[in-house]
């Protein structure tokens, strides 16, 4: 167990360093007063106890290499410092890396890990990861997963490769393949579902993903390869990348995703548990294809499926008659 000392006052000014540079202010403070609510960082911030080359300065302000930013004498509340002193969860030294270099860092996201804290969540992998690291080191999603799904989880080195990656995706320039059980057997092959997509509140306040005419542009391409009477294995690539788009979009289709609590059928679900041992949604991030943004070529990484979602499809050959065959989707 850590103990997360208070943070010391400081009274002279700290220098931004090269790798800090771009982010808001806002966003700068709240990695340092780890633990600290927003709500008293931005309260620093507007009554000019935070500066910047002795200048007030707005939250959204980005920080510049060489920047001499004045940090005021901060006391948290017993509460705070009691949450900070609380076990950390590190990943552990062994956790699957697919890969790394000095711009990229590709993990292999386990099912049930969020990718970053939120409401109910005090940290996700993100958090967790720069726990660990030494002050001043950059590290920043690239992009997100659900906290049910696994697989291919890219995180950023630099800020450089931050943005190179973030192009990527709004260009459509982000090949992201995923493998899925989902319901019944369609009587297709291929299909490609064009649905836009908007988050609402459903009642009692948990926020889900609609299909609807006033959402944003999602384009999803779903392939069959691997067929049993109650269920088909889909390699699915998508376009955009919204809120639960693959679990909306294949919902849509009369084939819900295995396992998909919000989502899903509830039957089917329970007989996949019950039957075949399929404890969690059936949905991984098999692989993931981009320009590299520092040598300029193609790049890609893939996360084999999980024992417990092979364990699954190996049940679910036991208990056919006949099979086709598997024909990798990668």
């Amino acid at each position: 167990m850590n103990n997360i000392e208070p943070h010391p006052p400081l009274t002279t000014p700290r220098e931004i360093l090269e790798q800090e540079a771009g982010q808001r202010v806002d966003n700068w403070l709240l990695k340092y007063f780890k633990g600290i609510p927003k709500s008293h960082i931005y309260r620093l911030i507007r009554t000019g106890q935070v500066r910047v080359n002795g200048r007030r300065i707005k939250p959204t302000y980005r920080l510049i290499a060489g920047d001499r930013i004045r940090i005021p004498p901060f006391s948290p509340s017993p509460r705070t410092l009691a949450r900070e002193k609380s076990p950390l969860h590190r990943l552990p030294v062994d956790y699957p890396t697919l890969y790394e270099d000095d711009d990229l860092l590709v993990l292999n996201k386990p099912s049930g890990l969020a990718v970053h804290g939120g409401t109910g969540i005090a940290s996700g992998m993100i958090e967790r990861l720069r726990a660990t690291q030494p002050e001043g080191y950059f590290l920043e999603l690239a992009h997100r997963l659900d906290r049910s799904t696994s697989g291919c989880l890219v995180f950023a080195k630099n800020r450089a490769s931050l943005i190179a990656i973030h192009a990527a995706l709004r260009e459509g320039k982000l090949d992201k393949c995923y493998l899925a059980l989902l319901k019944g057997s369609p009587q297709w092959n291929l299909h490609t579902i064009e649905g836009a997509i908007t988050r609402n509140r459903e009642l009692g306040g948990e926020r889900v993903s609609q299909i609807t005419p006033q959402g944003k542009y999602a384009l999803s391409h779903f392939r069959i390869v691997r067929r049993w009477a109650m269920a088909a294995l889909a390699e699915i690539r998508i376009e955009t990348g919204r809120t639960h788009q693959i679990r909306v979009h294949a919902s849509s289709l009369g084939h819900p995703i295995a396992g998909d609590e919000k989502y899903g059928e509830r039957e089917f679900n329970r007989l996949l548990k019950t039957r075949y041992g399929l404890k969690r949604l059936f949905l991984h991030a098999r692989t993931l294809t981009l320009i590299h943004p520092r040598t300029k070529e193609p790049f890609s990484v893939q996360a084999p499926l999980p024992a417990d979602l092979e364990s699954t499809l190996l049940a679910l050959d036991q208990a056919a008659t006949t099979q086709p065959e598997f024909h990798d989707p990668v």
